[in-house]
C-alpha cells in the first residue's frame, strides 16, 4: 500500500481508504450485521487502510457507530476519519452554522474520538461555499482551535463547486467526484494542487459500474434504483466502450481505481466494500498502475462522448 500526504497533522494516509456508507444499517444498501461491519473494518485496518470516510446519515448514525467500534483499540494516531456535515442522523438535512458543533459532537460521540482529522460540508448548495458571505468558516476554524478538528473542507461534484469553495475559504480537504465517467472535478486537481488542498476521490467505481459486472439488463433494489431504464442502457454502453481500450490482461475496476489515482493531486480514493472480497479487489487495484496511454485514451473518451451525455450520478 503507498501512502500519501493529507493534511497537516495527521498521518499519511493510504491510496486507497476505506468508504463506509454501505457499513450502515440502511436501506440505501443491503444492510450487514454488527459483526459483519467490524470485521470489514478491521479486515481493512489488517490490509493497511487508515483512512476512513463516514457521515452522520449513513445508517442513521450506524455507520458512525460500527466505526467507532471497530476503531476503537487502534491507535488513534495512525488512523484519519473524516466525517461529514449536513445531512443529520436523525434523516434530516440542516446546513445552517449553529447546526455545526452539534453535528461534530454527535459523531465524535458516535465514533468514540475526541477529534477528527476532518470534517466536511456533505454536498451543501452552492451558496454556502462561499466563504466571505456564511459564518460556517469561522465556527469551523475555532473548531480547528480547539482541537476538535485538525481541517475542514466539502463533498462536492463539480469544477465550478470546487474553484469557488477553494478561492473563498481556507479548506484543506474537497472529497470530489470523480472517475471515467464524471470527469468535470478534474479540472480543479491543479488549483487543489496549487492551494495545498488533499483531494479524496468519491465513487471511484460509479456505483458498481467500473467493476464492469453489470449490464444493460440489470436491476437494482438499493440506492440505485434511482436510474432510469435510459440510464442503465447508457451506462452499460459505456462500460462496453472502456472495455475495448483495454488491453487483454486489464481489469475495468483495476483501471477505473488506477485511473483516479494516476493523477498526483488525489490523496485517497474511497471506494465502497459490501464485503472482504470487494475490500481485497479494491486494494488489489493498486497493484497495477495505468499507462499514460491509456490514461489519455480514457480523457479523450469522456471530452469525445461520455461529457456532453450529463448522466447523473
Amino acid at each position: 500500500m503507498k501512502y500519501n500526504n493529507y493534511i497537516k497533522g495527521s498521518p499519511k494516509v493510504s491510496e486507497v481508504g476505506f468508504g463506509a456508507w454501505q457499513v450502515g444499517k440502511s436501506s440505501d444498501w443491503e444492510t450487514m450485521s454488527d459483526k459483519e461491519a467490524v470485521a470489514l473494518v478491521q479486515k481493512a485496518l489488517e490490509l493497511g487502510i487508515n483512512y476512513f470516510d463516514t457521515a452522520p446519515n449513513y445508517g442513521y448514525g450506524s455507520s458512525e457507530e460500527r466505526l467507532g467500534i471497530a476503531l476503537s483499540e487502534t491507535d488513534r494516531s495512525k488512523i484519519v476519519i473524516n466525517t461529514k456535515f449536513g445531512h443529520d442522523a436523525d434523516g434530516k438535512t440542516n446546513f445552517e452554522a449553529d447546526n455545526i458543533r452539534k453535528s461534530l459532537e454527535g459523531s465524535l460521540r458516535r465514533l468514540k474520538t475526541d477529534y477528527l482529522d476532518s470534517i466536511i460540508l456533505h454536498n451543501p448548495p452552492f451558496s454556502y461555499l462561499d466563504g466571505n458571505n456564511n459564518s460556517h468558516y469561522e465556527i469551523l476554524e475555532q473548531l480547528k482551535e480547539e482541537g476538535k478538528i485538525k481541517a475542514y473542507g466539502a463533498s462536492l461534484d463539480t469544477y465550478e463547486e470546487m474553484q469557488k469553495f477553494m478561492s473563498t475559504t481556507n479548506c484543506e480537504v474537497i472529497e470530489a467526484f470523480f472517475n471515467i465517467f464524471h470527469q468535470d472535478a478534474g479540472k480543479a486537481f491543479s488549483m487543489a494542487k496549487e492551494k495545498g488542498v488533499s483531494i479524496v476521490v468519491k465513487i471511484p467505481l460509479d456505483s458498481g459500474w467500473l467493476s464492469g459486472k453489470y449490464t444493460a439488463d440489470s436491476k437494482f433494489n438499493d440506492i440505485r434504483k434511482r436510474w432510469s431504464s435510459e440510464d442503465i442502457k447508457i451506462r452499460a454502453s459505456l462500460v462496453d466502450k472502456v472495455k475495448d481500450l483495454l488491453i487483454e490482461d486489464d481489469e475495468i475496476s483495476q483501471t477505473a481505481i488506477s485511473f483516479c489515482l494516476a493523477y498526483d493531486a488525489v490523496s485517497t480514493v474511497i471506494p465502497g466494500n459490501k464485503n472482504i472480497n470487494q475490500l481485497i479487489q479494491n486494494i488489489d487495484s493498486t497493484k497495477k498502475t495505468i499507462s499514460n496511454e491509456l490514461l489519455i485514451k480514457l480523457e479523450n473518451l469522456y471530452s469525445q462522448e461520455i461529457e456532453k451525455l450529463r448522466i447523473p450520478w
